[in-house]
């Protein structure tokens, strides 16, 4: 199995270039925020974040391909290195410290590498294929987190996002039942379910429609953690549009309630 604790200690170095840019816009009185044609929200930080890894990743892998959110994709190859500037942009816009830069390396179709940096939040996360899931400040001053080990549902705190978003899919019967079989329900939202799910705080988290950028960094997280994470149709990894994780000992009953 290849190493990777260069590439893990570059994504560091990116999230900390990120930083200073995102944290110098967060509620900036001259933010400037437009409309996409798919409705959703981007701002200057957004774009400025993104140039900014792209021609960071251009000049330390200049053989690997480049995935974002707000740029067409650029180079080819079994190496990816998979890019949020920002996730939870409608959060940054509006003040809500809930947005974090999400870094991640697909290797030959799987992911290898996962940092979720929440700087508003004062938090980062990351993991490494077979080196477990950290969280902390640097990679100097971190902890190994885990997933809980609830095994029923009565027990378990779930993290969905909003109702219309299942209600849109036609999985919002589904998604209140299962909500009334949990001990609690709440949205944390974006990133943030994934981590605190990581960390042992959470059961389940679950979201109905996502593209590679929102998800390639949460699943080394959530996996290294011991967690499990899958489309809502059971395929394991970030590829199926959509995401259910859980702790693992919760997975095939919550696919099995929401109709996967």
């Amino acid at each position: 199995m290849p190493g990777y604790d260069d590439d893990l200690r570059l994504a560091h170095v990116l999230a900390d270039a990120v930083e200073r840019v995102t944290i110098g816009r967060f509620r900036a009185e001259d933010l400037r925020v437009e409309t996409k044609p798919d409705l959703t929200l981007v701002s200057d930080a957004d774009r400025d974040a993104e140039e900014l890894v792209r021609s960071q990743l251009k000049r330390t892998r200049p053989r690997d391909a480049v995935i974002g959110e707000e740029m067409p994709n650029t180079g080819s190859g079994s190496r990816q290195w998979v890019i949020d500037p920002i996730d939870g942009t409608h959060n940054f816009v509006r003040g809500v410290p809930v947005w974090g830069t999400l870094i991640a390396l697909v290797d030959d179709g799987a992911p290898v590498i996962g940092l979720v940096a929440a700087p508003a939040l004062g938090r980062r996360w990351w993991a490494a294929l077979g080196s477990g899931a950290w969280a902390g400040r640097s990679l100097t001053s971190a902890k190994q987190i885990h997933v809980s080990g609830v095994s029923r549902l009565a027990d378990a705190s779930m993290s969905i996002s909003s109702m219309t978003s299942w209600d849109a899919v036609g999985r919002l019967d589904a998604v209140l039942d299962l909500a009334r079989a949990c001990w609690r329900e709440r949205a944390y939202g974006d990133f943030w379910s994934y981590m605190l799910l990581a960390e042992g705080a959470l059961d389940i988290a679950a979201e109905p429609e996502l593209a590679l950028h929102d998800m390639a960094a949460l699943v080394p997280i959530v996996t290294e953690a011991g967690g499990r994470f899958t489309s809502l149709d059971g395929r394991d990894g970030p590829f199926g549009g959509n995401a259910v994780a859980t702790n693992g000992l919760l997975h095939d009953e919550v696919l099995a309630r929401l109709g996967g």
